[in-house]
């Protein structure tokens, strides 16, 4: 497994952010049952970084906590052996590690949110990397089903990574 980071951030965060990534990308992608180690990119941005992609490929206009850009395609969600997923199936010459995609989180969205939570912010960053890595596995949650599937999966996963509110 390959987890690329790259902060633009400036942000001091009080814990390995690093470790933290390895840890939970390596631990969703053993969960959803991914056959292929995976290769992730990392980016932590500014809220105007992200503004700036949240309207571009999004349209919103507004920052947001996290973005996740999927390189892989799936009929359903997890689906590894699907013809959506073979034919978009896209391996690194470098690594031999399948190209997941690319999350980018920002630094400022995730302190803010972690205290309007009242948790901290490494259990905020976990959750949003969490999310992602589903998206990233072909999970959304526009409709009532997926959201509560995705919701369901999510809890799961913190639950057994034992990182709570």
């Amino acid at each position: 497994m390959t987890v690329y980071v790259e902060d633009e951030s400036g942000y001091a965060f009080h814990f390995p952010v690093k470790e933290q990534l390895d840890k939970l990308i390596s631990f969703v992608s053993d969960y959803v049952k991914c056959p292929y180690e995976p290769e992730v990119s990392v980016s932590i941005v500014t809220k105007e970084s992200i503004h700036e992609l949240n309207q571009q490929f999004r349209g919103v206009d507004r920052p947001t906590d996290v973005l996740s850009f999927p390189m892989m395609e799936y009929n359903s969600p997890e689906d590894f052996e699907g013809e959506a997923f073979l034919s978009s199936l896209t391996v690194s010459p470098d690594t031999g590690e399948l190209i997941l995609g690319d999350i980018v989180l920002c630094a400022q969205v995730i302190h803010e949110q972690a205290e309007e939570y009242g948790h901290s912010e490494q259990r905020e960053f976990s959750f949003l990397v969490v999310h992602s890595m589903l998206h990233l596995f072909g999970h959304d949650h526009i409709g009532e089903e997926e959201r509560t599937v995705m919701e369901e999966k999510q809890r799961n996963i913190l639950e057994l990574l034992q990182i709570y509110r």
